[in-house]
């Protein structure tokens, strides 16, 4: 009997423990989102290695990404009370910046780029 106190200290403590880092992580999850989509060209192909940009409205700080193979992009960790531009440039072409509202409550939503010769 004298085991079972320590063993069931332990058990309380990590009870506790991974309560709080489930508590921590719903903060988190509600603080911040991710945006992704496809950069695609005139024809509608998908573009890799295209240089995407996301630009915070709050701060002007500017993060970029370069497209998979597939096209795709994605940005992680966005805080939801900022609002977001973002665009794609291509060789000889480019997007127009898009924006992502602080009002589009999705955790994970998606703009896609269409991209356009430069004129």
């Amino acid at each position: 009997m004298v085991k079972a106190r320590p063993v069931r200290s332990a058990c309380i403590a990590i009870v506790l423990l991974s309560a709080g880092l489930s508590a921590q992580k719903k903060n988190q999850d509600a603080t911040t989102r991710n945006l992704e989509g496809v950069v695609t060209n005139a024809a509608g192909q998908r573009v890799a290695k295209a240089v995407v940009q996301l630009k915070n409205t709050k701060n002007l700080q500017i993060r970029s990404f370069i497209t998979q193979e597939d096209g795709s992009y994605h940005f992680m960790g966005l805080s939801v009370d900022v609002e977001y531009q973002v665009k794609a440039e291509g060789v000889g072409a480019a997007s127009s910046w898009k924006d992502l509202s602080i009002f589009n409550s999705k955790k994970t939503p998606v703009i896609n780029l269409k991209l356009k010769t430069k004129k």
